[in-house]
């Protein structure tokens, strides 16, 4: 699956608690032996113009990764790598950790090594190195285990799985800037270390958000969910990874009547994701965002493999 970060992007790096979820779109990986070394890939997902390109060097890397941590030899017999499905490649919808989940669960039938959802997700992990640095491993687990999650990175990941009976209809809405993660990350740390006090109140009011966040969530409180995720991006903005095309797409949800919008991912560019209950109002914000010349995808949050084809 794809993902969709709810709650504390960034700040999740920081062992703040983060809401994720994974989406109603999907990338499929097949593997097919290949009589050459190494690995061939055929990548046929739809993408943000440029993405797959600028984000190739990073994507073979992905892929060593893996393979290490699974501890394939490709150096004599190699394997070919198609990715299709339903997510387009973009910045903010966790589309290198769906390929990594992908591409490990594939391996892991074509070798029969019959692993676990577990083993996948700590696979996926090693594969997110190539494109984020240090990942928090919100997407990847998103992407494996499916539904929604309280995510808490720390010497051991809280993973918590949050109820909600049915999936809730989203708008994701694409700038159409492709994101350089790793940067913006870098940058939010250092800015943090020149404005440690500032910084410690803005992360102590995220911390405080998401707790009132999955409290919304758990009580299918969605006005409330909405107002908190228009100041979970009031945060993101004071430390400098939203963006003006971002912050353009937000207000054009917001007025067309989204319960709540904000940026969603790395940030500087890619998705925004505004919340939309029921299919009237998606489209709805869905049509305003497309008059305005943006992609948008139509989809649900706590997507899994129980409700989702």
């Amino acid at each position: 699956f794809g993902k969709a970060i709810l709650f504390n992007e960034h700040f999740v790096v920081y062992g703040i608690p983060s809401i994720v979820s994974a989406i109603g779109n999907y990338t499929v990986a097949k593997v097919e032996p290949y009589e050459k070394s190494g690995f061939n890939l055929e990548d046929k997902r739809l993408a943000t113009p440029k993405y797959k390109a600028d984000k190739l060097s990073q994507q073979k890397e992905s892929f060593e990764l893996m393979f290490k941590k699974m501890g394939l030899d490709l150096s004599t017999n190699g394997v070919k790598i198609t990715l299709e499905g339903n997510l387009v490649a973009a910045s903010g919808i966790g589309a290198s950790a769906a390929s990594c989940v992908a591409v490990a669960r594939a391996l892991s039938d074509s070798y029969e090594l019959d692993l676990s959802d577990e083993q996948i997700n700590e696979i996926a992990y090693e594969g997110e190195k190539g494109y984020h640095g240090t990942p928090s491993g919100v997407d990847n687990t998103a992407s494996t285990y499916g539904g929604l999650i309280w995510f808490q990175k720390g010497e051991k990941n809280v993973i918590d799985r949050i109820s909600l009976l049915n999936p809730v209809e989203i708008v994701i809405g694409n700038t159409g800037k492709v994101t350089d993660t790793k940067a913006a990350v870098d940058g939010v740390k250092q800015r943090k270390e020149k404005n440690l006090k500032k910084y410690q109140e803005i992360f102590d009011r995220a911390e405080n958000i998401a707790y009132l966040a999955k409290r919304a969530i758990q009580d299918r409180a969605y006005t409330n969910l909405g107002k908190l995720m228009n100041e979970n991006h009031k945060l993101l903005q004071q430390i400098e990874v939203s963006s003006r095309e971002l912050d353009f797409l937000v207000s054009i949800a917001r007025d067309a009547g989204a319960l709540g919008a904000k940026l969603t991912g790395g940030g500087l560019g890619g998705n925004m994701l505004a919340l939309t209950p029921g299919k009237e109002l998606q489209n709805k914000v869905a049509t305003a965002i497309e008059k305005e010349g943006f992609q948008t995808v139509k989809t649900v949050i706590g997507a899994s493999r129980e409700n989702v084809e």
